[in-house]
């Protein structure tokens, strides 16, 4: 079953809250937040990051950080981690086993997703026998 630490995600904020937003606005029943909590803490996101009310039709229920600044993250990840510890959360646990996107990639995003594809290459699909050390 898929876990998420709040305190130690193990991976930057901008994950940690694009992440935990599309936990709250899924439809998962196994995820052990209350759709009450779930709403605050998307509602609270979209005022820091967005002018205007949260949008209320599931499918609009999306974070654009594009725009954000770091300061903007870090409220972000601040507000879900208070929330969540408030409500005696310290981990997010669900079982839904990962799917293929629905979407492809903006052209806007094609840059960033090859130059991270450079950076974090696939690992070969063949690895190498362990090799046992040599005697001495």
């Amino acid at each position: 079953m898929p876990s998420l630490d709040i305190h130690e995600p193990g991976m930057p904020d901008l994950q940690f809250v694009l992440m935990v937003a599309a936990l709250c606005t899924s439809e998962l029943s196994s995820l052990n937040i209350p759709h009450p909590l779930r709403a605050t803490i998307f509602d609270r996101c979209w005022a820091l990051a967005h002018d205007g009310p949260p949008p209320v039709h599931p499918r609009e229920r999306v974070l654009d950080l594009r725009d954000g600044t770091e300061v903007t993250l870090e409220a972000l990840a601040v507000t879900i981690r208070t929330l969540l510890a408030e409500a005696g959360f310290t981990q997010l646990t669900w079982d839904h086993p990962p799917s293929e996107p629905t979407r492809t990639s903006s052209p806007e995003a094609r840059p960033l997703i090859e130059r991270l594809q450079r950076l974090y290459p696939e690992p070969p699909d063949v690895v190498d026998p362990k090799v046992p050390p040599p005697d001495s």
